[in-house]
């Protein structure tokens, strides 16, 4: 039986006549050919012929189109003495059968950033190169089919216009008007982005690899990098199937095989992805074949994309059942068109039939089935690795390599050039996992999740279903039997809030949406005891470490590291920053000095490596000197709230009030039968309380404890959703939300957590002290909501747009409802206007406190008012103003 006749009996009888009439169902895209392109051999010769260097600067491991934009932008910074390697042909991989489509709709802002810049890029290939690259402007086409996806796009849109990307929303029929196939009678609108492109990625990738020849880089085809040699964390050589090179730095741009090439070094690298089928369908030219510059629809409620493809078109997508490949390390030196599988396409190509009926008269010219990389969590990997110096990653590109490939080559340039890329890479950074997510069965499940994900609602805060319960607190079961929701961060699992019993936990677990949600009422609860009475949060997830030395190695290293001064006496805790050389923040954290030389050090979950990897990049080679990660040996509860002196005062007999155990103080106790707990009076809230750092073995008897003796005092357990409502409205702001890399202690209020005052060196020192000669062109300020019907209107999540006078002043970086304000508070940061020459300008309390200021949040505006201090303290302040004033008045009388 014919392969034609075998594809179509499975799909819809309206689909089977047609099927059965087309000749090319069964042919192999390597003896048909998907995109016509220069060889890439042209650039290099025969690579067999050519030597193989002993000695480089940089290696790069892949010619596609990743590895050679990397190659490009070093070369563009001034680097010499690069070879770029490729086991099989130069781009004969993933890149020749991409769709070739170049979009700015991407989930978060460096995503958006990167690939507009790849649109620049490839549009001005040409010129440089002399090479063609098939770079046509199409703009896309966005659809909504319902109201959810169409509040998506208007977020998406306000965020685009904030990086001066064109866009707009659209109704159905101007749909119709730039594309004459789409059907438009289920539509509620679309985003229009006029300035997206379509290319020829084999071309691109040509052109990039001809432009970075043409300065210098060598580029050597079938040659298989075997692994990397390291010596003492540091990059040495790297080893191929012709020999060996020396080098200084090493780039992982292998793609489907870049998780293989880092296991198979001695000194093994975790790059977490996986391979999963991708399809795509290409027709022949239609009766009336569609213009070049057709505009691409991006079809997400019907899980489809689809481009105009040499008079005809080509659509692919994302399916709820995604086919997993390679598990088992299965290699290939070059990319095939794999198995062909019509069963496996028919809804995708039905969902196509539904928004285009015109194409049932188009005959089918090919389907091609190429492997796609995925990531567990949907961004791809980038940066330094972890514990090796000079080794770097740029893979994982989730079916987007090509939009990012031109941005991400660039950063990753740069951040190999100067320390750091010009852009904050923190949610692409590869240190955002560790080796937990390196198993392959996890990774195997999380990517059947993953893929689906790509082109479902993106609705706030959405929680990943699949390798769960990997990381757990001894009190997990104990929680979830009270019923715990639970959130994952960095594997770890923590409690959102808490379901009182009758609840229906089926709707709560299916919320989603952009309005107030069903967690509300709850989650105000947890928030009214914490304020009222006493709760208990597990916090175990947070990073910890122990930082010791026989003298006074330890100190001399924080204080190097940190902004703040750590030569404090023992006991006493210090709120600070590490810095990196421009004075923004590598890691946020709070230091216990524990003896004269040993301190504790507590970060946020997600910086466990990342906060690891800096302080071994800092730390002498001194045997004397030992930083251990303890994350595992200790469970954290935070108790919140004004009876939480009166639990641990009656567990431990020891008075818990200020005069006895003051502020930012932590004492070594008993609770209950318990030794050697870590109190510290402190909450990450502002609100009154403790946290209880305790060794794994007594967590247990401990949370009885707690929960035992603080029934009397209306004790209950609280999420991490009533941490953050707290946090925001105290105007604390959270490292990975708020504070990045590029964020100095002067813009976001912490001058006075900086050392200024004492004569010790430490890292960012002297950008701070220009910053504070200079000053500073944003702040991190308070926004209340005003005019804003909680019930009714959109809430705002982060990102939103702020602007000040009418003009774009900044954005939001996290946001919360404040139940004790009864307002939503937006935390962000703003600047005034730029100055002559378009040069920033100094911003000044009065710009902020004059301004009139409103967020934007899916293109509707809400006034809100801005401020340098919390609104709760203003409120607290005002009632005591107001208590004493009617205490005076009594006393007068």
């Amino acid at each position: 039986m014919c392969s034609c006749v075998r594809s179509s009996r499975a799909l819809s009888p309206v689909l089977l006549p047609r099927l059965l009439l087309l000749p090319h169902i069964g042919y192999r895209l390597a003896s048909r050919g998907l995109w016509t392109s220069p060889h890439c051999l042209a650039v290099s010769g025969d690579s067999q012929l050519l030597p193989l260097p002993s000695q480089a600067r940089v290696v790069i491991c892949g010619g596609g189109i990743v590895g050679t934009s990397v190659a490009y932008h070093l070369a563009k910074l001034g680097w010499t003495d690069i070879v770029l390697l490729e086991q099989g042909r130069l781009g004969a991989g993933t890149t020749r059968l991409c769709a070739g489509i170049v979009s700015v709709a991407k989930p978060i802002s460096i995503e958006c950033q990167m690939a507009s810049y790849s649109n620049s890029l490839y549009q001005q290939l040409e010129e440089e190169t002399g090479v063609k690259t098939g770079y046509v402007k199409t703009g896309s086409l966005c659809l909504a089919q319902n109201q959810d996806r169409f509040i998506s796009l208007k977020r998406l849109a306000s965020r685009l216009k904030v990086m001066g990307i064109s866009c707009n929303i659209i109704k159905p029929k101007e749909v119709a008007k730039l594309h004459p196939l789409v059907n438009i009678h289920d539509l509620v609108g679309a985003l229009h982005l006029p300035a997206d492109a379509v290319v020829s990625p084999p071309d691109v990738n040509h052109a990039l690899a001809v432009a970075a020849a043409g300065q210098g880089v060598q580029i050597l085809e079938r040659t298989s990098v075997q692994q990397v040699q390291v010596e003492k964390g540091q990059v040495m050589a790297v080893e191929t199937d012709r020999g060996s090179i020396e080098c200084e730095y090493f780039v992982n741009c292998a793609g489907q095989w870049g998780y293989e090439l880092g296991q198979a070094s001695e000194t093994k690298v975790s790059v977490p992805l996986h391979g999963c089928e991708h399809f795509y369908l290409l027709t022949k030219p239609l009766q009336e074949p569609l213009p070049p510059s057709t505009p691409v629809v991006i079809d997400m409620d019907g899980r489809i994309y689809a481009r105009p493809w040499q008079g005809g078109l080509l659509s692919g997508g994302f399916e709820k059942n995604p086919k997993p490949i390679f598990t088992e390390g299965r290699n290939q030196l070059e990319i095939q068109n794999m198995q062909e599988d019509w069963d496996h396409f028919e809804p995708m190509l039905s969902a196509l039939l539904r928004r285009m009926p015109g194409l049932e008269l188009a005959e089918i010219h090919q389907l091609v089935n190429c492997p796609e990389s995925f990531t567990p969590d949907m961004r791809c990997l980038m940066g330094e690795t972890p514990g090796i110096s000079g080794y770097y990653v740029l893979a994982g590109m989730n079916s987007s390599g090509l939009a990012f490939a031109g941005g991400a080559g660039k950063y990753l340039a740069e951040w190999m050039t100067y320390g750091y890329p010009t852009a904050n890479v923190w949610p692409l950074d590869i240190k955002r996992f560790g080796n937990l997510q390196s198993s392959r069965t996890f990774l195997r499940h999380r990517v059947m999740e993953v893929m689906p994900l790509l082109y479902e609602l993106k609705v706030p805060r959405w929680d990943f279903q699949t390798g769960r319960q990997l990381r757990t607190s001894p009190l997990y079961d104990r929680l979830d039997t009270q019923g715990a929701r639970w959130m994952e961060k960095h594997g770890f699992e923590r409690p959102k809030y808490f379901v009182p019993p009758g609840k229906d936990l089926l709707s709560l677990d299916q919320s989603k949406t952009f309005y107030k949600p069903d967690w509300f009422d709850i989650v105000g609860a947890e928030v009214k005891c914490c304020k009222e009475a006493v709760c208990v949060i597990d916090m175990s997830s947070f990073t910890k470490f122990e930082l010791t030395s026989t003298k006074d190695q330890a100190l001399d290293l924080l204080q190097h590291l940190c902004a703040n001064d750590l030569d404090v006496p023992v006991g006493h805790i210090v709120h600070t920053g590490m810095l990196n050389e421009r004075g923004g923040y590598e890691n946020d954290c709070s230091v216990v000095r524990l003896s004269k030389n040993s301190f504790f050090i507590v970060s946020p979950t997600d910086q466990q490596v990342h906060c690891w990897s800096w302080i071994k990049k800092h730390m002498p080679n001194d045997p004397h000197l030992h930083l251990e990660d303890v994350s595992w040996k200790y469970t954290a509860l935070n108790l919140i709230g004004p009876r939480a002196m009166d639990v641990l005062a009656e567990l431990s007999y020891v008075s818990m009030t200020p005069d006895h155990f003051p502020s930012m103080f932590c004492k070594e106790m008993s609770v209950g039968y318990a030794n050697g707990i870590r109190v510290m009076s402190m909450t990450h809230t502002g609100e009154p309380g403790f946290m209880l750092y305790i060794p794994i073995e007594y967590a247990l008897h401990v949370y009885n404890e707690v929960m035992s003796v603080g029934q009397k005092y209306g004790i209950r357990n609280a999420g991490y959703y009533a941490l953050r409502s707290l946090r925001i409205e105290k105007f604390f702001a959270f490292w990975g939300q708020d504070l990045d890399t590029f964020t100095t202690p002067l813009e976001c209020g912490r001058e006075f957590r900086v050392k200024f005052d004492k004569d010790t060196d430490f890292l960012g020192r002297e950008a701070l002290l220009q910053q504070r000669q200079d000053g500073v062109s944003r702040r991190f300020v308070m926004l209340v909501l005003e005019d804003h019907d909680t019930e009714l209107d959109l809430w705002p999540w982060w990102g939103e747009p702020i602007y000040c006078n009418g003009q774009l002043a900044g954005t939001t970086t996290s946001s919360a409802y404040s139940y004790t304000l009864e307002r939503h508070v937006c935390l962000g940061f703003v600047s005034p206007p730029l100055g002559p020459e378009g040069l920033p300008t100094p911003i000044t309390p009065d710009f902020i406190n004059r301004g009139d200021y409103e967020v934007d949040i899916a293109g509707q505006r809400y006034p809100a008012k801005a401020k340098l201090y919390p609104f709760s303290s203003l409120f607290t302040q005002q009632k005591r103003r107001k208590d004493d004033m009617e205490l005076s008045n009594l006393q007068g009388k």
